[in-house]
């Protein structure tokens, strides 16, 4: 009952983009702790599995009408998935390195990391801006500030 508690504490905390940078962290050392494993080890397995899912899971995500994002990074989203799909196989089967897919995300979380760290520094402060001189023959009082 405790974790279910935290569970629900931390999920309505969380910004969508730290939820998508706490998976990241995760698929991303389950990658990292199976990359010395044989090919045949189910941990190797697994960890691609898991990355593979995740990354489609995004591109689903993407192609959905009413996503938000820009056209361009969906389709990049959606390109990296395709990606990741295929050089997963190769991992296995054609004795690729793993770390290739862990700089690939790595990378995004970089760019999760930079989104977050904007968006802090971008955020309005607790107090109200000056409003504008008005234009000649506007009303000379505002009745709101700009946030």
């Amino acid at each position: 009952m405790t974790l279910s508690a935290y569970e629900n504490a931390r999920n309505t905390a969380e910004s969508p983009q730290q939820t998508e940078y706490r998976l990241f962290v995760d698929v991303t050392r389950a990658l990292m702790e199976a990359a010395d494993c044989e090919k045949t080890d189910p941990k190797l397995h697994d960890a691609l599995h898991w990355n593979r899912r995740m990354w489609s899971t995004f591109a689903t995500d993407c192609a959905i009408e009413g996503n938000k994002l820009p056209k361009m990074l969906r389709a990049q989203i959606i390109s990296l998935s395709i990606w990741v799909g295929k050089f997963s196989s190769q991992v296995i089967r054609e004795d690729e390195d793993i770390q290739a897919l862990i700089d690939v995300n790595k990378s995004v979380m970089e760019g999760l990391a930079m989104q977050a760290s904007n968006a802090a520094q971008s955020a309005p402060q607790n107090q109200p801006q000056t409003p504008e001189q008005p234009a000649p023959g506007q009303p000379t009082q505002r009745t709101s500030f700009e946030v």
